[in-house]
């Protein structure tokens, strides 16, 4: 049998409000995360999307992470639009080859159960 081990995660964001201090500018909040600009813009990984009990909602991959999450928050065609509202927490997990990404993201859909997530999934 072949042993995956889940890397860890690299960042992790909530949900939260931004405190103004005087001189600050707003930072637009998307489904209530303002802290996108800490997921890195040109590297390649998997992501992980949680509820506010930690239940794992969905597992995905890309070469840019922050675009391909803030896609499933802005475009029509996610799995992930009808269930937006119940993210609380994002992980990601910085992984440069594609190939390592795939592995990550399938096991990561099968052996956490990530409960969005249609393609990929042998557990049912």
């Amino acid at each position: 049998m072949i042993k995956i081990e889940l890397p860890k995660p690299t960042i992790t964001i909530t949900q939260r409000e931004q405190v103004l201090k005087e001189g600050e500018l707003e930072i637009p909040s998307i489904y209530g995360f303002i802290d996108f600009h800490q997921i890195p813009r040109d590297k390649g990984g998997i992501f992980m999307f949680y509820n506010k009990n930690d239940e794992l909602l969905f597992v995905g991959k890309a070469r840019k992470i922050r675009q391909r999450i803030k896609k499933h928050f802005e475009d029509n065609v996610s799995p992930m639009i009808k269930h937006r509202e119940e993210v609380y927490k994002i992980s990601v997990c910085v992984v440069e080859e594609p190939m390592d990404r795939e592995i990550y993201e399938t096991y990561a859909i099968n052996t956490l159960k990530a409960k969005y997530n249609i393609e990929k999934v042998f557990y049912k």
